[in-house]
């Protein structure tokens, strides 16, 4: 009977423990890490896939990777967006959606007003090859890669942006 108290108080403060945040761990690759090569499967009007990620290479370029069910994903591909288009910063940015339905994408991009040549969705969701290959299981990201696509930050912000960039 002495003991099912300790064990109270043991339960009791595992249990609080476990709802904090521990500096909250995300998956997917890490700075230093090269980014790896995709292509995006669009059809042009000849029928062919025409986005390559290596075709980039020599630029810096913004990988952004949300869907619109994940607010904070989607908030921050946004304002990502928005300040480059405002900044003037040359930096590329591809924009990769994991919505499953293109109408979803779709007018999630014109209600955001993201207005890019290159941002795409990825109708396979979680399930698709870029999604795995990326390690986004953990949560949806961003990368800014150097012009060897290089990782040279991950998870920024648009006020961050700029200081990496400069």
């Amino acid at each position: 009977m002495k003991y099912v108290k300790w064990i109270f108080v043991v339960l009791l403060i595992s249990s609080l423990t476990s709802f904090v945040e521990k500096d909250k761990p995300t998956g997917g690759l890490n700075v230093g890490d090269i980014a790896p090569d995709f292509c995006i499967q669009t059809m042009s009007s000849a029928g062919q896939p025409v986005h390559d990620l290596s075709d980039l290479k020599g630029r810096y370029v913004l990988l952004s990777f949300w869907a619109s069910y994940d607010a904070h994903s989607r908030m921050l591909n946004a304002s990502l967006s928005n300040a480059l288009r405002s900044a003037g910063l040359d930096v590329e940015m591809v924009s990769v959606s994991f919505d499953e339905y293109p109408s979803i994408f779709e007018e999630t991009v014109r209600m955001d007003q993201i207005v890019t040549p290159t941002c795409f969705v990825e109708t396979a969701g979680e399930s698709s090859g870029l999604f795995k290959k990326y390690r986004l299981g953990r949560g949806f990201t961003n990368y800014l890669l150097d012009d060897d696509g290089v990782i040279i930050a991950k998870n920024i912000s648009a006020s961050e942006l700029s200081a990496y960039v400069r």
